[in-house]
């Protein structure tokens, strides 16, 4: 299944209380469980003025639909082609890297 990084610009967001981002995080899991099992959030990253959230979802569209029915920012979707980390320099020619089919 393809894996999206979804940009939410929201100033203010590394000031978000625990609380404030557990009802965040509850919302999403609310609109999850109505849009079924095809789409997964993985995790997300707080930063001071935006939210970067990792998403496993057929298509792009799903996510513009969680971000509607959630109430979410969406500054940009990109699906994610590869992922690289140290090991990687360590992978030889022929052998399989850490790339995200």
């Amino acid at each position: 299944m393809p894996r999206y990084i979804i940009e939410r610009e929201l100033p203010g967001a590394g000031s978000l209380s625990p609380d404030q981002l557990q009802a965040i995080s509850e919302k999403s899991c609310s609109v999850l469980s109505n849009l079924g099992p095809s789409i997964q959030w993985v995790h997300s990253y707080v930063t001071d003025n935006a939210i970067y959230c990792i998403y496993n979802a057929p298509n792009e569209e799903l996510i513009r639909q969680h971000a509607e029915q959630g109430g979410f920012p969406v500054t940009r979707i990109s699906q994610i082609r590869s992922v690289i980390d140290p090991m990687t320099a360590e992978t030889k020619v022929g052998q399989p890297s850490s790339a995200i089919a």
